[in-house]
């Protein structure tokens, strides 16, 4: 009897593991959903906006006098960045604009410039959606003297600009940017006088990123 009894319990005991075993085999747990990591943000490609600011701006006619042609500015710029490793950003961009900065040289005697335009190369750093830059290049402006000896005469000056700003990404389509700019437009010649005006402009932008 005892015998039959040590014999049960150990057929039971081996059919309990060999069920455990089975349910062991059978559950085969579930793989960790992929967690998706966001797409890094890149300032490469196209862009396009407008901008808005004002502008300190200083004339010397030769012989006439000169003065301060300071005033609000509008515009619109189109450009490309290439973003390359480390941050670096690469670019060239373009921009026109007119300038509202009518003044009186001297007595019957008024100035002022109006349309301007620049094609620059940029370069600068990426920090995530900030891109601190600085810029140069070609620039140039139409001067016009109206009155006086002088008459209606104007010219277009042609010169270079220096400058830097930061954008800043919105979204991953839209930036905003501030930026400072010197202007030196050299000289040129109206009506046999030589005029030399050069400027400063600080300015905000809203941009769009293809």
């Amino acid at each position: 009897m005892k015998r039959t009894l040590i014999l049960a319990a150990s057929v039971a005991m081996l059919a309990s593991t060999s069920a455990l075993a089975a349910d062991a085999v059978e559950y085969v747990p579930e793989a960790p959903a992929a967690v998706e990591m966001p797409a890094a943000f890149s300032w490469s490609g196209p862009y396009l906006g407008v901008h808005g600011g004002y502008g300190w701006g200083s004339a010397d006619v030769d012989g006439v006098g000169d003065g301060d042609f300071d005033g609000g500015r509008f515009g619109a710029f189109a450009g490309y960045n290439w973003e390359v490793s480390n941050g670096f950003v690469a670019g060239i961009e373009g921009d026109l604009n007119y300038d509202w900065n009518e003044e009186e040289i001297v007595a019957g005697v008024d100035g002022q410039t109006g349309l301007s335009g620049s094609v620059r190369g940029r370069v600068g750093f990426a920090m995530d959606r900030a891109l601190i830059y600085a810029a140069g290049g070609w620039t140039a402006t139409n001067v016009e003297v109206d009155g006086g000896a002088l008459g209606s005469e104007s010219d277009t000056l042609h010169g270079w600009t220096l400058g830097a700003g930061v954008d800043y990404a919105f979204t991953d389509n839209m930036f905003g940017r501030l930026e400072y700019r010197y202007n030196d437009y050299s000289e040129g010649d109206l009506g046999g006088f030589d005029v030399d005006f050069d400027q400063h402009v600080v300015q905000v932008g809203l941009g769009v990123k293809f």
